[in-house]
């Protein structure tokens, strides 16, 4: 296995975590369509030791109530579809398919923008590490990608 074999596959590694994490969002919005939804966040709201009724669980259990049963089911399709296209892609990744290679290079690179302006906006160790991965992972596939002679 070449050097570079090894950064691809933990590539791909990362993104079936992102689409592990998915799957498990498909699956729990599928699990709560169709239930009452403010009545599980006041639930939750009351598990965690908030008071419901004080500002901020009272903001959010109003938010969850008012989403409507189909926005869940088009949420939970919505993850559903991206746990596919990041188990597609760590696939592909993992057994060197080239095609992947441009796919993780410019799905990651769209993002950074968008990860930029979180981080100047709510600036936390969290946006700082999403912007770091991704900007690594973009870095390292066009080394990737540019470093073999006739790729493109």
């Amino acid at each position: 296995m070449m050097h570079s074999d090894k950064g691809v596959r933990a590539v791909a590694v990362l993104e079936a975590s992102k689409g592990i994490l998915a799957l498990m969002v498909a699956i729990g919005l599928h699990v709560y369509a169709g239930q009452n939804l403010s009545m599980l966040a006041t639930q939750l709201v009351t598990h965690l030791h908030l008071n419901p009724a004080s500002h901020y669980p009272s903001v959010f259990i109003s938010a969850i109530g008012s989403v409507s049963q189909s926005s869940v089911i088009l949420m939970a399709l919505g993850a559903a579809i991206y746990t596919l296209i990041r188990f597609i892609e760590a696939y592909g990744l993992w057994h060197n398919m080239r095609w992947t290679q441009w796919f993780a290079l410019l799905s990651g690179a769209i993002y950074l923008p968008f990860e930029v302006y979180e981080m100047m906006r709510h600036f936390s160790l969290l946006s700082v590490s999403v912007l770091a991965i991704n900007l690594a992972v973009v870095v390292y596939m066009y080394r990737v990608l540019f470093s073999v002679r006739g790729s493109i």
